[in-house]
């Protein structure tokens, strides 16, 4: 074993034994990963060929002694074999032995020799500092081996077993070239700054997305709103956009194909402004918001108002659906009311009221619908998991105006007067939060949302009339938006076209943005 430590050394140091321009890659190596990927991928002649061409081998010489030991039943000689380079084989040993003394006790069993199998069993087995629940597990199998199972078999699956736990350079990885591929895939992500697409990614070239084919160019103005627009949010599936003004109206537009954002339904009936919207989960329907006032239930195919919820005083302050789309929660300004679940048809399924219930700011429900995250008293977040009814609460140290989920349901931010937006996870395994901070937020509500393929990116209005955005990764904006003339209170991103983003501001416009390489395109 140490001539062949040697050899590998000076191997190692020769030129002609690495590859790349740095010479930081041992070829041999590189000729075994791509071999044990040609075999994985089932190009059994290709990787034979290699093997006789190259003269490497996908198995070390460790593998192939072993494995001749294990097809010949020579299972004393595969002990004493692994004991003899435990060095190589380090906290591997113990599992490998295991996995040949199970071995071993199935073969004996097979050929009745009970007496032996039991005494593999008691005094090698027991002896090896495994999990007690392996040793008992492997104990409760035999008793229940199919008399069918043929030692070839059985031995070439040891075999396979044994080449996952081994170490390098025994045994190489499973798996090895995809993993040093999508490691290095990864890492060309998590550098783009602009990377907002779930397509595969090119091998031929490093990948870098360009901010040309990010949403940071006017596409479309709408101007269907007659006063101040306070919100807007993309359907589910990314063809309708709904916004809510102070004009006391809600619009539901239509994505069209190119792009294009055309007027489907004006909704009226709101004495008030429309301070919220909420899409189903389906899309099939929306509730609007009114500020101090009623909340209404919409069909979006037909534009018709299919109940009001609120008449007997339930000031509502924000809703959310649930995944069924047939139940939704809505929280009130009013510290008697709470929050309730209602039904599409007015019924109340359940209400969280009393003292601990203060006046509900915002609230959101998980897309899986298992937690329920509101905003009270201004500062305090509190986390309800809907189904065990634990309770988590995080104290922030300056007022909360909003709050959104991601995609995933994993993370949720909150805006906060102090001009900052506050990441937090669901599960409660962060202690801190990330920050993220340049824009502008001291006196109103300003709405901040998540966006991207995988919900990279987030992006927030701001009082000084831009729009910024934020990759996860950094406290610093990545992109500022100029184009409305007054505060913009709420963004929205596109589900499905991550290069599409909306933004609504009081200078009564809804602004949609794409990719500066759309712009061109559209004027060409």
């Amino acid at each position: 074993m140490d001539n062949n430590n040697n050899n590998n050394n000076n191997n190692n140091n020769n030129p002609s034994q690495t590859l790349g321009s740095n010479g930081l890659i041992q070829k041999n190596e590189f000729i075994r990963i791509i071999l044990q990927s040609l075999y994985s991928l089932g190009y059994t002649k290709t990787a034979s060929s290699l093997e006789l061409e190259s003269g490497v081998s996908y198995k070390s010489k460790e593998f192939q002694l072993l494995e001749s030991h294990v097809f010949n039943g020579n299972w004393d000689d595969c002990v004493v074999f692994l004991n003899s380079i435990r060095d190589l084989l380090g906290e591997s040993l113990e599992p490998a032995l295991f996995l040949v003394f199970r071995q071993c006790v199935m073969e004996y069993l097979n050929r009745g020799e009970i007496t032996l199998a039991l005494d593999v069993l008691r005094k090698r087995v027991s002896s090896l500092p495994v999990d007690r629940c392996k040793v008992h597990s492997l104990a409760n199998a035999l008793l229940c081996l199919n008399d069918g199972d043929v030692v070839c078999d059985l031995r070439g699956k040891l075999l396979v077993d044994l080449e996952k736990i081994l170490p390098p350079p025994v045994s190489v990885p499973d798996g090895r070239l995809e993993h040093l591929v999508e490691t290095t895939v990864t890492a060309w992500v998590d550098s783009c700054l602009y990377h907002s697409s779930a397509n595969p990614i090119s091998l031929y070239e490093d990948h870098h997305c360009g901010r040309d084919q990010f949403p940071t160019t006017t596409t479309q103005i709408l101007t269907g709103h007659k006063n101040e627009v306070w919100f807007v949010q993309f359907s589910n599936n990314g063809e309708y956009l709904a916004s809510s003004s102070n004009d006391c109206t809600a619009i539901i537009w239509k994505v069209q194909e190119d792009g294009k954002l055309t007027l489907k339904h004006t909704l009226c009936g709101h004495q008030r402004a429309v301070s919220f919207v909420a899409w189903s989960p389906d899309d099939t329907k929306l509730l609007t918001c009114g500020n101090i006032e009623v909340l209404k239930l919409w069909d979006v195919e037909t534009g018709t108002c299919k109940h009001t919820f609120g008449n007997d005083g339930f000031v509502v302050s924000s809703c959310a659906w649930f995944p069924n789309s047939t139940q939704f929660v809505c929280g009130s300004f009013d510290p008697e009311k709470g929050i309730c679940m209602w039904d599409c048809d007015g019924n109340e399924l359940r209400a969280w009221r009393g003292m601990r219930m203060p006046k509900v700011v915002d609230l959101t429900v998980t897309p899986d619908g298992e937690y329920l995250i509101s905003i009270f008293l201004d500062k305090e977040i509190r986390i309800l998991h809907l189904g065990t009814n634990a309770e988590r609460v995080i104290s922030e140290e300056h007022p909360i105006t909003s709050i959104s989920v991601s995609g995933d349901g994993k993370f949720f931010i909150v805006n906060l007067n102090s001009q900052e937006i506050h990441m937090w996870d669901v599960s409660g395994t962060w202690k801190k939060p990330s920050r993220y901070t340049g824009h502008k937020q001291c006196k109103y509500v300003i709405r901040s949302c998540f966006g991207g393929s995988d919900s990279t990116f987030i992006a927030s209005g701001s009082e000084n009339s831009e729009v910024y955005i934020w990759n996860t990764r950094s406290s610093k904006p990545i992109e500022v938006l100029s184009g409305h003339s007054l505060t913009v209170n709420c963004v929205s991103w596109n589900p499905k076209r991550p290069k599409m983003l909306a933004s609504a501001s009081d200078d009564h416009t809804i602004r949609i943005w794409g990719p500066s390489l759309l712009k061109r395109m559209q004027l060409e």
